[in-house]
């Protein structure tokens, strides 16, 4: 569950704009999920592999270019499929836990 839920923060992160690994983790710890590199290259690879993520290099003024990920066409395409799937999974749950006991 963990890891789906991961892979589903990422594709939300990269909706908006392209991320460095080290942001995407900072942004990760900011809500309170802790990844560390060794988890995450694998993940961000396989979800280019996918098709989903893509990245950029930019050059960065501290040091060699930084490659940024970012969500392709069909990685906007699954991500709105997922948002779906996660309302409806949450509404489904808000109403067991809503059930007067």
């Amino acid at each position: 569950m963990r890891k789906g839920m991961l892979e589903y923060c990422i594709m939300l992160l990269l909706c908006d704009k392209p991320y460095y690994t080290s942001d995407i983790i900072e942004e990760l710890e900011k809500a309170n999920l802790i990844v560390v590199e060794g988890t995450l290259y694998p993940l961000l690879s396989r979800l280019r592999k996918e098709g989903l993520l893509d990245y950029e290099w930019q050059e960065s003024p501290y040091g060699p270019p930084r490659k940024y990920y970012k969500l392709t066409d069909r990685g906007k395409e699954v991500l709105s499929a997922l948002n779906d799937s996660w309302n409806s999974l949450a509404g489904t749950v808000e109403k067991i836990r809503n059930i007067e006991k």
